[in-house]
């Protein structure tokens, strides 16, 4: 299953360039039972190790606005362990109801905030005004976003460049993924050092998953990414909401049965 999951995940990544630390937290939580901290941890130094793949490539090619990535930092890095240390006070402090329904809030925001991205025009060939000063303060929650549940790197972050940068497609691309890199690495940094991973299943994700990357590369010129992406927002919206709701009557009626919290909550 392990093999399998990172194997799905790795075909998403190559064929529509999103997907590694928003897919890996909810199919590791679902199908394998993992708790939260531990599957952000994991998802974060999976997404980190399948862009280090990626990474020389888009450097080599001069795809990295490196101007533009240092302000994306300069928010991204401090809420990245924001995130972090925010997950670490609910593990330990909060239900895990709590935490697997703030996770599947992160994931319905996601997915709604890029299935309305998705309707916007495409960009004019007019250039686009550079407001690139603006993506610290817009990087801040999205760093704490990746840190809190893995997600929203490469897909919130691609939104930001084109709506605030001159940037190509291109280096929209290249950017955001050395972007998502840093993040993730220094995300799992903080994860490890909180709540420990499994190298065993990292490493049977990793090994699923470059199977996925040679599928995913050799069919990607056949398949169209667009409705792929938009078809993947949809499940995340199902998926988040489906976590939302199985917590949230799980606490209810786990709450619901005893009379001393009733009665507590009466007086």
């Amino acid at each position: 299953m392990e093999y399998a999951i990172g194997f799905i995940i790795a075909v998403f990544i190559a064929l529509t360039g999103v997907g590694a630390g928003t897919i890996t937290t909810p199919l590791l939580i679902l199908f394998l039972g993992i708790p939260a901290p531990m599957a952000v941890a994991t998802g974060l130094m999976f997404s980190a190790a399948v862009k280090l793949v990626l990474v020389p490539s888009q450097i080599a090619r001069k795809q990295v606005s490196w101007r533009v990535l240092g302000f994306m930092l300069l928010g991204g890095l401090p809420g990245v362990l924001i995130g972090s240390l925010l997950l670490r006070r609910l593990d330990i402090h909060g239900p895990q109801l709590l935490l697997n329904g703030l996770l599947g809030a992160v994931l319905v925001f996601t997915a709604l905030w890029q299935i309305t991205f998705s309707f916007r025009p495409a960009r004019s060939e007019t250039p686009q005004k550079d407001r690139s000063h603006l993506l610290p303060y817009l990087m801040l929650p999205v760093g704490a976003e990746v840190g809190f549940s893995s997600a929203g790197a490469g897909a919130l972050g691609s939104a930001a460049l084109l709506s605030l940068t001159p940037l190509t497609p291109a280096q929209v691309v290249g950017t955001d993924i050395v972007f998502g890199f840093i993040i993730s690495l220094i995300g799992s940094g903080a994860h490890g050092f909180f709540h420990g991973t499994s190298s065993l299943l990292l490493q049977h994700l990793i090994i699923g998953g470059l199977g996925g990357v040679v599928l995913g590369t050799v069919t990607a010129k056949w398949i169209p990414k667009r409705p792929l992406r938009f078809a993947l927002w949809i499940w995340l919206l199902i998926i988040g909401s489906q976590f939302i709701y199985t917590n949230a009557f799980a606490a209810s009626h786990r709450y619901g049965n005893h009379p001393e919290v009733n009665a507590a909550a009466k007086n």
